[in-house]
């Protein structure tokens, strides 16, 4: 992956988004979703989990919500390899049916990790949904049961990616390219 540096090319539009969260939402509800507990992954996905959360709606199903705080990467670019947990669940998972929402699957060494600290903690079914899966070699074997998008290995922003904080108020993801802004770590580094 090349450093970024700070021109954002459009890659997804935000109609193109729109269109493929409302087709992940039908697939989920129509896949089981009465009792629907999410669990979103901080801080990343919580634009796509607000979307998502109102298609469901509309696609007729009830989701419950709540979030993790996960870090692997610190303040580079790249992972660090270590995941820990920032912020904890509210609310138990215990016999619950859970769908775990990230923006991004890359590594997999966060969406594994939270998988595997779901079923530790006595969810019947984890399942995975992320808006975008990178075509690059996981560290991890796991697959999302529903996507958005594939994409390369390029540093995405927008739609609740960042680097260094900027870009997630976006309505679109793009590639950064350009000078570098200013400051450290990215949620869009490998995780």
């Amino acid at each position: 992956m090349t450093a970024p540096t700070g021109r954002v090319r459009p890659l997804f539009g935000e109609t193109e988004i729109a269109a493929r969260v409302d087709r992940i939402a039908r697939d989920v509800a129509g896949r089981g979703g009465d009792d629907l507990f999410m669990v979103a992954i901080l801080k990343g996905s919580f634009v796509f989990t607000a979307d998502l959360m109102r298609a469901l709606h509309r696609a007729g199903a009830r989701p419950r919500v709540d979030f993790m705080q996960i870090s692997s990467y610190g303040a580079g670019m790249e992972s660090s390899g270590r995941v820990g947990v920032i912020r904890d669940l509210a609310d138990p998972v215990e016999g619950r049916d859970v769908l775990l929402v990230d923006d991004i699957l890359d590594s997999g060494r966060t969406l594994s990790f939270a998988r595997d600290r779901l079923l530790q903690a006595g969810a019947r079914r984890v399942r995975l949904c992320v808006l975008l899966s990178k075509r690059v070699r996981r560290a991890r074997r796991i697959e999302a049961d529903f996507f958005g998008f594939r994409c390369s290995d390029e540093f995405l922003v927008g739609y609740g990616l960042d680097h260094a904080n900027l870009y997630r108020e976006l309505p679109f993801i793009g590639v950064l390219d350009g000078p570098p802004p200013e400051g450290g770590g990215s949620a869009s580094a490998p995780r």
